[in-house]
C-alpha cells in the first residue's frame, strides 16, 4: 500500500508540474534583457496566467513532499540505526521542494501588478534563479543521499541507485544542473514510486545493512 501511495503521490506532483509548465509557456515571451518597464508591462498583461501556472506548480511542488514523506518511511525501514541517510533524502528533497515554489518570482508581482514599481517586477522576475541553483543543490544531496541508501540496504536495484547517483552528481554542475533538475527528478520520483510499488511487502531488515 505505501509503494502504491508513493507512485500515486509522484504521477500526481509529476502531473501538476507539466500543467503549471504548459500554462507558463502560454504566456507571451519577455526578451532576456527586457527593461524594467518591459517586465512589468509583461507581467500585467499575463498577471492571469502567472498566478495560475504558478500555484498549480506550487501545489505539485507540496504533493512531492507527500511522496518524499511516504519515501523517507521505507527508506528509514530498511536503514535502521540512526537513519541519517534517510534523513538527508527527506530534509534536502523538502528544501528544495520549498525553494521550487518559489522560483518563480513573478507570481509576486503579477498578484500586485498595479502597486509594484517596474523595479520590484524586475528584480522578483530575476530572483527565481537563485532559488533554481538553490533547489538544484539541495537535491543534489537528494539523489546521492539516496543512492548511498540504496546500494547500502539493496532496497531498489542497484542500477536504479547509480542513475540516481548520476542525477545527483549532474545537479552540482552549474552550466547542466538545470536539466537535471527539471527532467531527472520527475522520471526519479516517477521511477521510484514504481519501483516501491512493484515490490511492495516490507522494506529489508534493517540487520541485513553492512557495517
Amino acid at each position: 500500500m505505501k509503494g502504491r501511495s508513493a507512485l500515486l503521490a509522484a504521477a500526481l506532483a509529476v502531473a501538476l508540474w507539466i500543467a503549471g509548465l504548459v500554462i507558463t509557456h502560454g504566456n507571451s515571451h519577455l526578451a532576456s534583457k527586457a527593461t524594467d518597464d518591459q517586465t512589468l508591462a509583461w507581467v500585467k498583461h499575463n498577471s492571469g496566467t502567472i498566478i495560475v501556472s504558478s500555484w498549480i506548480f506550487a501545489l505539485g511542488s507540496l504533493v512531492f513532499m507527500w511522496f518524499l514523506a511516504l519515501l523517507r518511511g521505507r527508506l528509514a525501514e530498511a536503514e535502521g540505526g540512526s537513519q541519517t541517510l534517510s534523513s538527508l533524502v527527506f530534509g534536502a528533497g523538502i528544501a528544495a521542494a520549498a525553494f521550487s515554489i518559489a522560483v518563480n518570482g513573478d507570481i509576486g508581482s503579477a498578484i500586485n501588478k498595479n502597486d509594484v514599481s517596474p523595479a520590484t517586477a524586475a528584480a522578483l522576475h530575476g530572483v527565481g534563479d537563485l532559488f533554481f541553483l538553490v533547489a538544484e543543490l539541495a537535491l543534489a544531496v537528494t539523489m546521492v543521499s539516496f543512492a548511498v541508501l540504496v546500494l547500502r540496504t539493496q532496497l531498489l536495484p542497484k542500477w536504479w541507485a547509480y542513475l540516481s547517483l548520476l542525477v545527483g552528481i549532474v545537479l552540482l554542475i552549474g552550466p547542466i544542473g538545470w536539466a537535471a533538475l527539471i527532467f531527472g527528478t520527475p522520471i526519479w520520483a516517477l521511477g521510484t514510486g514504481f519501483m516501491l510499488g512493484r515490490r511492495g511487502g516490507e522494506a529489508p531488515a534493517a540487520a541485513a545493512v553492512p557495517a
